[in-house]
């Protein structure tokens, strides 16, 4: 819990340093890290990534939250759209307002990077993120869509197809 005389945590930028407590944080969510240099390798590639963002809340040298956001192009039309693939508040924090503003900075880096839509994924077991999402605006497309993945490293159902020629 956030102690009531303690300044609001502070959102900024991920930096290498944060390499541990971001593992600490990812592991809340179910994603165990083993590796700090591979986190913070991690984290300065998305700062390299002009297309990308990674932001924490700091409460004084204590990250409280993570948020990561990607912004996508469209293809089939102009503009493009940003996706929160990350987003965790530790287990401490919770309930405080902290995870809508870690969605907050996400929006706006999407809209200063032109995106007219948001996107995020959110496991069917966790019920309490849903209610988050869609009490921010968020809506549920599963009725109109469905997200298939695949690891590119499975050669059970690949095919090889050279790359066209340009």
């Amino acid at each position: 819990m956030i102690e009531p005389r303690m300044k609001p945590p502070e959102l900024r930028l991920a930096h290498t340093t944060d390499a541990a407590a971001v593992n600490d944080l990812l592991h809340q969510l179910g994603y165990p890290q083993d590796d700090t240099a591979t986190t913070a390798a991690r984290i300065q590639t998305w700062n390299d990534d002009p297309a990308s963002a990674a932001y924490v809340a700091d409460a004084n040298g204590v990250l409280l939250g993570l948020v990561a956001v990607h912004v996508c192009p469209y293809f089939e039309r102009n503009g493009s759209w940003g996706r929160i693939v990350a987003l965790v508040v530790a287990d401490q924090a919770r309930g405080q307002g902290l995870g809508g503003k870690l969605v907050a900075a996400a929006e706006s880096f999407a809209e200063s990077q032109g995106c007219v839509r948001m996107e995020v994924s959110s496991s069917n077991r966790r019920e309490a993120a849903h209610k988050f999402y869609r009490h921010r605006g968020y809506i549920n497309q599963t009725d109109r869509s469905s997200r298939f993945q695949r690891d590119l490293h499975d050669t059970n159902h690949r095919e090889d197809h050279p790359l066209p020629t340009i």
